[in-house]
């Protein structure tokens, strides 16, 4: 057993962390229920549209739960010796502190009122400067043209200019995630507890024992399992921008704090080292990150803006070939946990056999899961997802509601030709 890991299973770092992990899942499942009478009397509604999959208002924000989960175990690492020179030394919590508030006030301006996507970029770019103020930044990169392991140190601009593009990257890949009920929760809570086994398997600091980057990991699976229940398909209150956007700059600051702003550079001559800068923080956020780039692609192959909404995400896609919405999330879970696991695979294990073996067999387990539902669509097969709501006909704090499938449109759809539904032939009079 390597040091690393002995420390986090001795009684105080296992304490530490568990206690930090259940204050953050607590207060934020208690906490959505008051927030989501808060925003209902506020009528913070979010209605079904044609760019909505809900079928039904369901009320969001609740994002603000979440932000009562994260104020409250990062309060409660203040006064858990563990912690303490992480908080005493570091920059990592006060920024998280400042920009995960600043953060939240934005998504609660988009959430309530609304933002151009101009407008909304420009304030991710302006809190992720104040990130980099705090001396949250990328330190080191992997170059693997050069001699050597490939690690450089970087100088002038460059860290400032690469710190700024990720945390806006991971912010808006979290908030574009979020598109199915639950998704974007599941998807962070494995990306953040995937990014914490790695932290505490390769501590990163020079405070002793504890490292901020496994703290805000923990706290955001915290959060993230503590909104799950209520989130979950059928949905009692989205996460909003502001739950999503949270989510984003919390992941971005663990990755940068861990990974990126290593104040040791890792030690040459081993595998897990150069790839560990570049490879695990992109795997362990690849699902997300994917979508962000073909969103991006598509919308500037067809003249759109890239703020334009649609509904050709992954999620809506897996919905198109058939999956019901249950299982689409579940399935995008289990990829997500394939390729967080693949990053694990090549941050921890330095042995190439090993590590490709465990490559192959995620990529089989994906291609088993995904591919013989495509072909089913191509051959002219489709299958029809159960539509189970599992809601009532009257919530008790937004009122009566109507009752609709997961999968079935919010209005009445204009007759069209069999192409244009998918290839089924029309009703029979």
């Amino acid at each position: 057993m390597d040091a690393s890991l002995a420390v986090f299973l001795t009684a105080d770092g296992l304490h530490a962390y568990a206690e930090i992990f259940g204050v953050a899942a607590a207060v934020t499942f208690l906490g959505t229920q008051l927030v989501r009478r808060f925003v209902v009397a506020a009528g913070v509604i979010d209605q079904p549209s044609d760019r909505r999959v809900h079928p039904k208002p369901t009320p969001t924000m609740g994002g603000l739960a979440m932000y009562l989960g994260f104020l409250a175990a990062l309060g409660l690492s203040r006064v858990v010796p563990f912690f303490r020179d992480v908080n005493g030394a570091s920059p990592e919590p006060l920024a998280a502190l400042v920009a995960c508030t600043l953060m939240v006030g934005l998504g609660a301006i988009d959430d309530t009122r609304g933002t151009t996507a101009l407008s909304k970029i420009t304030a991710q770019i302006f809190i992720a400067g104040v990130v980099v103020l705090f001396g949250v930044r990328f330190a080191y990169s992997w170059a693997p043209w050069l001699p050597g392991n490939g690690i450089v140190v970087l100088s002038g601009d460059l860290p400032v200019i690469l710190t700024i593009v990720f945390v806006v990257s991971v912010a808006n890949a979290v908030n574009l995630v979020d598109g199915l009920d639950g998704l974007a929760a599941g998807m962070v809570a494995i990306a953040a507890s995937a990014f914490f086994i790695f932290m505490v398997r390769s501590p990163s600091s020079f405070f002793g024992e504890a490292s901020q980057a496994a703290l805000l990991s923990a706290i955001t699976v915290g959060i993230c399992l503590g909104f799950l229940p209520w989130n979950f398909f059928p949905a009692r209150i989205f996460m909003g921008d502001t739950g999503s956007m949270l989510l984003g700059m919390l992941l971005a600051i663990a990755t940068i704090s861990g990974v990126g702003n290593n104040p040791r550079p890792p030690s040459p001559g081993e595998l897990a080292a150069p790839l560990a800068l570049v490879v695990v923080p992109l795997l362990v956020l690849a699902v997300p990150i994917l979508d962000v780039v073909l969103a991006i692609l598509r919308r500037t192959w067809r003249g759109q803006g890239i703020g334009h909404a649609d509904k050709e995400h992954l999620h809506h896609r897996l919905m198109e070939i058939g999956h019901g919405h249950r299982q689409a999330v579940l399935l995008m879970y289990l990829w997500s946990a394939l390729i967080s696991g693949c990053g694990l695979a090549i941050g921890l294990i330095d042995g190439r056999f090993v590590v490709g073996l465990i490559l192959i067999g995620a990529a089989a387990l994906f291609s088993a899961t995904a591919f013989p539902r495509l072909a089913r669509r191509r051959n002219g097969e489709h299958a029809v997802p159960v539509q189970d709501n599992g809601s009532k006909e009257h919530d008790p704090v937004i009122g009566p509601v109507v009752a609709a499938g997961p999968d079935l449109p919010r209005e009445p759809a204009p007759e069209a030709p069999p192409e244009a539904t998918s290839g089924l032939p029309p009703a029979a009079p």
